[in-house]
């Protein structure tokens, strides 16, 4: 079985092209930068946190939807297969590579917070225009929340109200 399932932030927006022949299809290329738990160290913090950055392609209307709705930074989540291949470069050495090949993507974030989110912007000359989300701490909690995270039901409201069993 060879399927990965992967959530991570958006390194640079994804970049699409057509391909060519009979049937023009669409493909859409992303980064995304996964984060890797590191080593603690003897208090408990963390020494070091990693991150892997993995290819991803998308292709027809997920490759369309990526280019048009995802941007540096954002976070998502993926399902796909992992295909490996390799090419001779122009000095003449093998190259090999893996790719997660798409076949569910989606925002791993609210609205909310991806409006507000900046990322993995290492280059100081691209400024994506999002910015930082605030830390949960600093977001107001909603009225109707209680401390696990969980909204209160009213009193008098039935099961067969709500949209799930």
């Amino acid at each position: 079985m060879n399927r990965v399932i992967l959530m991570g932030r958006l390194t640079r927006d994804p970049e699409l092209r057509y391909s060519q022949g009979e049937r023009t299809m669409a493909i859409a290329r992303y980064t995304l930068a996964v984060d890797r738990r590191g080593r603690r160290s003897q208090d408990g913090n963390d020494q070091q946190q990693t991150a892997d950055f993995i290819n991803c392609v998308a292709f027809d209307r997920a490759g369309e939807f990526a280019e048009k709705y995802f941007r540096q930074g954002m976070r998502v989540l993926v399902s796909g297969r992992l295909q490996t291949g390799s090419y001779i470069n122009r000095d003449g050495q093998k190259v090999y590579t893996t790719d997660v090949i798409i076949d569910d993507q989606e925002f791993a974030d609210s609205k909310g917070a991806a409006s507000d989110m900046s990322g993995y912007n290492n280059n100081s000359n691209y400024n994506s225009g999002y910015q930082q989300p605030a830390p949960a701490a600093a977001r107001p909690a909603p009225a109707s929340a209680i401390g696990d995270g969980f909204m209160n039901i009213p009193d008098g409201v039935e099961d067969e109200g709500l949209p799930f069993n």
